[in-house]
């Protein structure tokens, strides 16, 4: 089995209202236009969610792939996406906890892994197997990491401009 793993989590604090910093976080449209890398997300009629991520990984390229995934959880203090039951190569966790600190000032703690499983490298890309899942995954976190950072840079710039 040939398998890529990838990481990230951080906190920020936020000057905004615990509702307000939920609801832009729980709104996937903001993931779209937000967060680089994000092709497009999608919920079909089964409520199943899709996002279409692009990365460029050194050695090896561009990379597209589609992670299929629900939320799993939903409240005041939390939103977490999980990976769709069934889902065995591309799994994305992504997770968004709330704590109001004041009326307007919000700690949000984001965590993302994304999982991607296969057979054999080359199912994943051809020049896969050349350049291995460590240096893949090693990669792959880096990019993941800087998706996340943009996406939080400028979700708190959106958020505090319009406070």
């Amino acid at each position: 089995m040939f398998t890529i793993r990838a990481a990230y989590s951080d906190k920020v604090e936020i000057k905004t209202g615990l509702k307000r910093a939920n609801e832009f976080f729980t709104d996937i449209k903001n993931f779209v236009e937000l967060m680089p890398g994000v092709e497009s997300i999608h919920t079909d009629g089964k409520g199943l969610t899709h996002w279409k991520i692009r990365a460029e990984i050194p050695f090896i390229g561009e990379m597209r792939q589609s992670f299929t995934v629900e939320l799993s959880e939903k409240n005041d203090e939390r939103i977490e996406w999980s990976p769709a039951g069934g889902e065995k190569q591309n799994l994305l966790r992504y997770a968004v906890d709330f704590d109001a600190k004041e009326a307007n000032l919000t700690v949000v703690q984001f965590s993302q892994t994304v999982e991607m499983r296969r057979n054999s490298a080359r199912e994943l890309h051809l020049l896969a197997g050349l350049a291995g899942e460590s240096i893949i995954s090693g990669e792959m976190s880096k990019r993941v990491a800087e998706m996340i950072k943009t996406f939080v840079r400028r979700a708190r710039e959106r958020l505090e401009s319009a406070a």
